[in-house]
């Protein structure tokens, strides 16, 4: 395979698992971007977000030229959104990790340092498949079931995390509503994200605007507040003031912030060399 910018790699090249047609949106794929010079560069997965129902541009590649211009590969994933359900977008994203992990070596990437990032819903998205993962199969017919898909960093951006008090019900109704709109509870309570943070959650970066009126901030602060008790390293920056969606931040002056506070905690951790 021979990833890029302009050459998006399917994730099931002999179709998805659940596909409901063969158009663009039934196909969920990665577009690589990797970053001047010699690697192997540490990678980072990025999950736009749009509410499960759809995928922000401004989420998506602006998000993987930012990686790559502080010297780590982005990967986009055009996961799957409505009218797929559980568990089409974590599968996808899982599988994003995974081929990464697995082509490595030839993509010129760290297969001990993969990332995932998302906003919004894509950070519910990213922080569930930091929280929910497997250490893949070595006996797997499929080489890309092999690898992990345990992240090993997380970032969210004002991410959806809790499907409880202070959920975003079209996130809810998107991922897991059935066709007369009902939710299982323990679906629901399966994707409360800081009741599955554990000591194997990965570093995480977190960031919200304490006034966003769609997202609660309540959201990333239930998840710092779970990966302190279970001694999981994190950061949180909470800004005090900005809309929901805001991206990199740009037209910002204080959210244009969290790029450069991301880029120093991922020298920290060791994704920049």
């Amino acid at each position: 395979m021979n990833p890029g910018r302009n050459n998006p790699v399917l994730l099931w090249p002999n179709g998805a698992p659940g596909a409901k047609g063969d158009g663009p949106e039934d196909c969920p794929a990665l577009t690589v971007f990797l970053p001047e010079g010699k690697g192997p560069f540490a990678c980072v997965v990025v999950c736009p977000g749009g509410g499960y129902g759809c995928r922000a541009p401004h989420e998506a590649d602006p998000i993987a030229e930012w990686l790559c211009a502080i010297g780590i590969a982005g990967a986009v994933v055009s996961y799957r959104v409505s009218p797929y359900r559980h568990p089409v977008p974590l599968g996808d994203a899982q599988r994003a990790i995974r081929m990464v992990r697995a082509n490595g070596a030839e993509w010129g990437i760290d297969p001990d340092r993969i990332g995932i990032l998302g906003f919004s819903a894509g950070g519910h998205l990213a922080a569930s498949a930091a929280t929910i993962f497997d250490l893949g199969n070595p006996d797997a017919a499929d080489p890309l079931d092999r690898p992990s898909c345990r992240p090993d960093a997380l970032v969210a951006c004002y991410p959806v995390i809790s499907f409880g008090t202070f959920q975003h019900q079209g996130s809810v109704r998107n991922l897991l509503a059935d066709a007369d709109g009902n939710v299982d509870p323990k679906l629901r309570d399966f994707f409360t994200l800081e009741d599955r943070v554990t000591p194997q959650t990965p570093p995480s970066f977190l960031w919200h605007t304490a006034n966003d009126p769609v997202v609660p901030v309540a959201n990333p602060l239930l998840f710092a507040q779970a990966c302190a008790k279970h001694g999981v390293p994190f950061a949180l920056h909470v800004f005090p003031d900005g809309r929901h969606g805001l991206g990199l931040g740009q037209g910002h002056e204080t959210v244009a912030q969290w790029p450069s506070l991301c880029a120093r905690w991922f020298q920290d951790i060791g994704f920049l060399k």
